[in-house]
């Protein structure tokens, strides 16, 4: 699904008049998780699930079929955790 089908998604199932005002409200959305990632705070929505931001270690490897090997730094990522309704309604909809 790209970003414009899924703004005329939010703009059904919100009741939004318009996709301007739909596009306003996931972009709303996504700016506050952002920040609030940014700021190593967690968002939980209660059924949906929780992003958060974890810490991943130093990691070293070698490229298949070569000698050659790299290092990855420490870094931070984030995080997303599936809810349980969430993912009942992922399960039912095999």
């Amino acid at each position: 699904m790209t970003k414009a089908q899924f703004v005329e998604l939010v703009q059904k199932n919100g009741n939004f008049s318009s996709k301007a005002e739909a596009q306003k409200a996931v972009k709303a959305f996504t700016d506050s998780v952002t920040e609030a990632l940014v700021a190593k705070e967690s968002v939980s929505l209660v059924g949906f699930g929780t992003f958060t931001v974890v810490e991943v270690a130093p990691k070293s490897g070698k490229v298949p079929g070569t000698n050659k090997t790299y290092t990855k730094p420490a870094h931070i990522a984030p995080k997303f955790k599936m809810g349980k309704t969430l993912k009942d309604a992922v399960l039912q909809a095999k």
